[in-house]
């Protein structure tokens, strides 16, 4: 059965509230079908991995399954930062520290708390 709902009507962005979902059509901040859009696992394990991929060969330890709201994980990416002393972003849920940190960041996040598991290689 089709549905009778045309790809060119639904609202990407809007003057007054910005971008809009394309499946719901509320504004992304209020926006409650993509909390787990991009297949991040939230079991309880919090699992550290590192990527090089895509990053021309500089390697980043990516933390993926903290279940935290967005200002938290913020919060808690400064934290991993400072300790292992160097930098960093959140992006999508994903906190990335640069270099090779895993051993380090495991200790930290068993301390605080967290079931920690090493993904990848």
């Amino acid at each position: 059965m089709k549905s009778n709902k045309s790809k060119n009507t639904e609202v990407v962005y809007s003057t007054e509230f910005g971008k809009g979902c394309p499946s719901c059509g509320k504004p992304i901040a209020q926006c409650v079908c993509h909390i787990n859009k991009h297949g991040i696992p939230h079991d309880g394990i919090v699992r550290v991995g590192r990527e090089t991929k895509g990053r021309k060969g500089s390697g980043m330890t990516v933390i993926t399954g903290v279940p935290l709201d967005k200002q938290s994980l913020k919060q808690l990416a400064k934290q991993l930062k400072q300790k292992c002393g160097t930098g960093g972003t959140v992006k999508s849920g994903v906190i990335e520290i640069q270099g090779d940190q895993r051993n380090l960041l495991m200790k930290e996040l068993s301390a605080l708390g967290y079931t920690v598991k090493l993904s990848g290689g």
